[in-house]
């Protein structure tokens, strides 16, 4: 039973945006704060009622905003303060919420601590960052190479767990708490509803045990961060690398007062054996992980996190569904499978018209810092082509790449004669908002659909789950139950199959084939969802 302190976000559907690719408004080629401004009717016509916005602090963006140099100013590209606060603004009158990216774990060795704390060793900022005169471990960075870098004026050499340009903080040194609690309480102060927290993991960290995540003091940390009264209304969710269940509810118990819940990440190596490398996989997968967790949360009053893409990931239906002559049944039947389960609800930029994975034929055409440096390690192996293939697959540039709203040069987010910071989707001609929305197989109109069924019904927002198909089938059905409503979801797979269910309903209200009866011969990857009699 899912605890009243969380029982409010369950109804809320959060919409996240990579600002950079989301919409320009004065032909630059960069998105910015008063082009998402221009797209918020466009958000809560589908039917989300918050915004997650990806780092858009000032940032020299030598890993896309994720290298802050400045926590309480914006980046130039996106705009000014005045920008954010008509943001802000804009999202509230609609009845919407804000939620800012905050990355505590390391910020851009641009930032004025680092500056101050390379100087030496007698400074305020001397401790902000980890300093050795030789280097203590064989740690390697997430992009490559090692995760200690010399630096020449200090005569030391610093921690950075990605990129060299992204030195760790310290946060066993009080002053580095304090100093994130104030950036914290800035936001709140500015309107902000909650945070999602990059790499929380890492926060807390044991060199001489060679841990480099989950530390000693991570749950004191993150205390310290949101467990203060001020705060305590704040929606926050954490991205760590635990799949284990008694650390999640360290994490996100409903008494622990750290964070309202955790991404779990496990569903998203579906289709893949590693980042790069695909692998042979079905809908069976996904579902199998969505009912693990779908127990495990509830069985210890934990809030889930209902997502298939984000910023990070490649678009999941070019890796387990068909991206081509299926895309619109492939996505609205995985949206069904996902977003009616018992969670709160992240829809990433483009999922909701089913954008699929993108391809390019020259490394010169991406520009992910994490991608580059796996092909530059592949290629001492690997033919072009063959790294060529992983990149296409696993590079981050795939969710990146610019917002697709129409067929036009520039599909719409900046001016025909601008140049994008990264070149428009290779099938942005095929696949943008203008044209989904004039199509009968509309995926936005389907989510739009999916999510106002969501929310009208308390049974899809905190109700039970009961979960009917075995792990053999070929098809995932469940029933959502509160107190005298009751709905079942069929979601079928790959095949063309007959599913009976075990009760009579009414006609299916949503439904992304003509349907008319929940019970019976369903199509590869139709779906539906009708109230039980």
């Amino acid at each position: 039973m899912l605890s009243e302190k969380y029982k409010d976000f369950t109804g809320w559907t959060i919409y996240q945006i990579y600002p950079r690719s989301f919409q320009d408004s004065n032909g630059d080629g960069i998105g910015d704060l008063q082009g998402i401004i221009s797209k918020l009717d466009y958000i809560k016509e589908l039917g989300a009622n918050a915004v997650w916005l990806c780092p858009c602090f000032k940032s020299p963006n030598d890993d896309n905003g994720y290298d802050v140099s400045d926590y309480r100013d914006i980046m130039d590209e996106f705009g000014t303060m005045d920008d954010m606060d008509a943001l802000i603004k804009g999202l509230h009158s609609r009845g919407m919420k804000l939620i800012l990216d905050l990355v505590p774990n390391h910020t851009s060795t641009d930032h004025r601590w680092f500056q101050e704390s390379r100087k030496g060793r007698g400074n305020p900022y001397s401790d902000y960052y980890y300093w050795f005169d030789e280097i203590p471990n064989d740690w390697q960075s997430a992009f490559g190479g090692s995760a200690w870098q010399y630096d020449a004026l200090r005569g030391q050499y610093y921690l950075h767990t990605f990129a060299a340009s992204q030195a760790d903080l310290n946060w066993d040194n009080p002053a580095v708490v304090k100093e994130m609690q104030g950036v914290v309480d800035f936001w709140v102060d500015k309107g902000c509803d909650g945070f999602r927290i990059d790499v929380i993991d890492c926060i807390s960290k044991n060199i001489e045990m060679g841990e480099n995540s989950h530390g000693p003091r991570l749950h004191e940390y993150i205390r310290a961060l949101f467990g203060r009264e001020k705060v305590s209304h704040l929606f926050t969710v954490g991205e760590g690398n635990t799949n284990d269940i008694e650390d999640i509810v360290l994490h996100c118990g409903s008494e622990r007062n750290e964070l309202s819940t955790l991404f779990i990440f496990d569903h998203m190596e579906c289709g893949r054996s590693d980042k790069f490398t695909p692998k042979e996989d079905s809908l069976k997968t996904l579902r199998n992980h969505l009912v693990y967790w779908q127990t495990e949360t509830d069985k210890n009053d934990l809030l889930y996190s209902l997502f298939i893409e984000n910023h990070d990931q490649p678009q999941i239906i070019s890796r387990i569904g068909n991206d081509k002559e299926l895309r619109y049944e492939s996505a609205t039947d995985i949206a069904t499978m996902v977003y009616l389960l018992k969670g709160v609800p992240f829809i990433y930029q483009g999922q909701e018209i089913g954008m699929p994975a993108a391809h390019y034929d020259s490394i010169d055409d991406f520009d992910d810092v994490e991608c580059l440096g796996y092909y530059h390690k592949y290629r001492e192996t690997l033919s072009e082509e063959e790294c060529l293939r992983k990149i296409n697959f696993g590079s981050r540039d795939n969710a990146r790449h610019p917002m697709a709203w129409d067929d036009s040069r520039n599909s719409g987010f900046t001016d025909e004669n601008a140049t994008p910071w990264l070149l428009p989707h290779n099938r942005a001609a095929e696949v943008n908002v203008a044209k989904d929305l004039a199509s009968e197989k509309s995926v936005y109109r389907f989510y739009k659909d999916l999510l106002k069924l969501r929310k009208d019904n308390k049974a899809f927002q905190y109700g039970d789950v009961e979960v009917f198909s075995k792990a053999e089938d070929d098809f995932f059905v469940y029933t959502r139950s509160h107190g005298d409503s009751k709905w079942v979801v069929v979601c079928n797979f790959e095949t063309q199959q007959n599913i009976e269910l075990p009760f009579e309903c009414e006609m299916p209200v949503l439904a992304n084939m003509n349907r008319a009866t929940a019970s019976g011969c369903y199509a590869p990857y139709e779906c539906a969802a009708a109230k039980v009699k």
